[in-house]
């Protein structure tokens, strides 16, 4: 005849156990969430040895690795992706998930007409914005407006009109 000892659980391993069932272990286990507005930059500190640095997804995000372990994250398109620092031997050492957001709602106003989307900038005075999701001609619109304008402070348009 087998025996078995009856354990009669304290309240620190019915709590342990508890948290264990509400997922505890899994929060603890989850990537940190690194968060980026649309069209910003981030500054996070990384550790100097950091080499090497990784989006999952460059439509997404863009990082610039600095000197002393800096780097400059960028947010390029929404979405979520995943960033990976590495040092010179390929050893993880940061792996974070990377969530890029539309800017604060303070700061853009989004016009509908019918389905036609349109996003404007207004801080304080509102400008048309380039924002992914908006309507094809306002958006293609705008970014012509943008790219001839940048064009014109180019050195190789200055040495044209000499």
């Amino acid at each position: 005849m087998c025996k078995f000892a009856r354990i009669r659980p304290s309240g620190r391993m019915v709590l342990a156990i508890a948290l264990l069932l509400i997922g505890l272990p899994v929060r603890a286990l989850a990537l940190e969430t690194v968060v980026v507005n649309l069209d910003q930059a981030k500054m996070i500190r990384l550790p100097e040895r950091t080499a090497t640095i990784v989006i999952g997804n460059p439509l997404i995000a863009d990082a610039s690795l600095q000197a002393g372990g800096m780097v400059v994250l960028t947010g390029k398109g929404y979405g979520a992706t995943s960033f990976v620092a590495l040092d010179r031997s390929g050893v993880v050492l940061i792996e974070r998930n990377l969530l890029v957001e539309g800017p604060p709602q303070h700061e853009v106003v989004t016009v509908y007409r019918g389905v036609e989307r349109e996003t404007w900038s207004c801080t304080p005075k509102c400008e048309r914005r380039i924002t992914p999701g908006d309507t094809a001609t306002f958006f293609n619109e705008t970014l012509g407006q943008s790219v001839a304008r940048s064009a014109l402070a180019s050195p190789a348009y200055k040495e044209e009109k000499k």
